[in-house]
C-alpha cells in the first residue's frame, strides 16, 4: 500500500464523495462506490474488478479483510479513518470501499419474470426490492419514471450485492410498454380483484409495484389493467411496497418450481 492518504481536500477522496451524491454524475462517470467486506466478497464473486479500492489500516490489520485483499488485483489505498467517514455514505463506515463500474448485464430476450417499479422514491425500500427480486429468480427489474437511481449509497446497501446479479434498466413507459408486450402485465393493488396466490404466474409476467404514497401512476394503470391483491385482516391498511413485492415474488416463483 502507498502512503496513507489524510487529506479530506484529496482528489480521489472528492471524486467518491461526488460518486455518492451526484446521480448524474455517476451516469456520466459509469461508476458507482460499494461499501463493506460482504460488497468486497461480491465483487471477487462475480470477478469484477474495482476502479479504486479504499480501507483502513484498521480493516486490513483483520486476517479474514487480508485473505479478501489478496483476491482483489488492485492495489488498495490506504486512508485515515476521517476520510474515510468523509467517504462513506453510513454512519459507522466499514473502513473498506470501493469504486466499480455500473453493471452491464444482458437484458433476458424472453424473461419469465420482470419486476417493474413505479414511483419508488425511497432508495432502502427500492435496493430491498432489487435484492428480493433477485432473490426470487427475477429475470429483470425496470425502473419507471420517478424511480430512485438504483445505484443511490442507499440502494446499493440494501441491495446487498443484487445489482451484479440481475438486469436492471431506467425506462420511459414506451419502452416498458415494448418490452412487456408478449407478458401479462399485473399491477399490486389494495382495490384488486383477483388474490395474488390466485394468479398464474407461470404464464410469462410482470409485476408492477407503485409508489406508497401515491399508488401506480396513471401510466401504469394504462399498461396494465389486471389488478392482484395481498388479502389483509381488516384492521391492516396496506403493506410495505418491499413487503408486498417479495410476498408476490416469492408466490411467483413458487408457481414456477412446482411447475
Amino acid at each position: 500500500m502507498d502512503e496513507i492518504i489524510s487529506s479530506l481536500t484529496n482528489a480521489k477522496v472528492k471524486y467518491v464523495g461526488r460518486l455518492q451524491t451526484d446521480r448524474r454524475f455517476r451516469e456520466q462517470e459509469h461508476h458507482f462506490v460499494v461499501e463493506g467486506s460482504r460488497w468486497l466478497a461480491e465483487l471477487i464473486a462475480h470477478d469484477v474488478t474495482p476502479h479504486t479500492l479504499f480501507c483502513t489500516a484498521a480493516w486490513a490489520g483483520v486476517a479474514e479483510n487480508g485473505r479478501l485483499l489478496s483476491q482483489i488485483t488492485v492495489s488498495p489505498l490506504l486512508v485515515a479513518d476521517p476520510v474515510m467517514r468523509r467517504m462513506s455514505d453510513t454512519q459507522t463506515p466499514p473502513g473498506v470501499l470501493a469504486v466499480v463500474p455500473l453493471p452491464a448485464l444482458p437484458w433476458p430476450p424472453q424473461p419469465e419474470m420482470l419486476l417493474i417499479l413505479d414511483q419508488v422514491g425511497n432508495p432502502g425500500n427500492l435496493g430491498t426490492m432489487l435484492r428480493t427480486a433477485a432473490a426470487a429468480g427475477v429475470n429483470g427489474v425496470l425502473l419507471a419514471p420517478g424511480c430512485v437511481d438504483a445505484f443511490n449509497p442507499k440502494a446499493v446497501r440494501g441491495g446487498m450485492g443484487a445489482h451484479l446479479r440481475l438486469p436492471i434498466r431506467a425506462a420511459g413507459w414506451p419502452e416498458i410498454k415494448t418490452v412487456c408486450a408478449e407478458l401479462a402485465v399485473w399491477t399490486a393493488a389494495a382495490d384488486g380483484q383477483i388474490g395474488y396466490t390466485d394468479v398464474n404466474w407461470r404464464q410469462p409476467s410482470a409485476l408492477i409495484i407503485g409508489s406508497e404514497a401515491s399508488g401506480p401512476s396513471p401510466e401504469a394503470n394504462e399498461l396494465s389493467q389486471r389488478r392482484t391483491y395481498i388479502p389483509m385482516s381488516a384492521a391492516t391498511e396496506s403493506l410495505n411496497a418491499a413487503v408486498a413485492a417479495a410476498v408476490i415474488l416469492f408466490e411467483a416463483a413458487r408457481q414456477r418450481a412446482t411447475g
